[in-house]
């Protein structure tokens, strides 16, 4: 291939990345949970594992690792569910892993997810006015 060929293609994939989102992330699910929070299977009892924001999140099997997930950041987006107008449009947070759902003090609206979001977190990529145990996710560890 021709250097002037080369350049043009790469000056083309540049231009069509612009337009068009390029995913990095993984796929999965997201439950969401409520308090009671603690104790957890990372932090025990301490209140300083829960971000002033409330974005946390208990994890799931998926991405548990036998606990090396404990305090990973994760960022998180709804892309979907089985209601439409779910999803908040644009919007994406930042999830700290506190604990493992399989133990949490509390249940998850919906079994075997890939991360169960704290209620605020949830609420904050999902339009709490549409009610809906689970959504589909884009997440990647920060």
């Amino acid at each position: 291939m021709s250097k002037l060929l080369q350049l043009l293609s790469l000056s083309l994939i540049i231009l069509i990345s612009q337009f068009f989102h390029i995913s990095h992330g993984d796929v999965g699910t997201a439950a969401r949970y409520s308090s009671p929070y603690s104790p957890t299977q990372c932090f025990g009892s301490d209140p300083s594992q829960f971000p002033s924001s409330n974005l946390f999140a208990a994890a799931g099997d998926g991405i548990w690792d036998n606990g090396a997930s404990c305090g990973r950041q994760y960022l998180v987006r709804c892309i979907s569910a089985s209601k439409p107008r779910t999803c908040i449009q644009g919007q994406t947070i930042q999830i700290r892993i506190i604990d493992y759902i399989g133990t949490a003090p509390s249940l998850p609206s919906v079994n075997g997810t890939t991360i169960v979001l704290s209620r605020t977190a949830f609420q904050t990529i999902a339009n709490s006015s549409v009610d809906v145990a689970s959504i589909n996710i884009e997440f990647q560890q920060v």
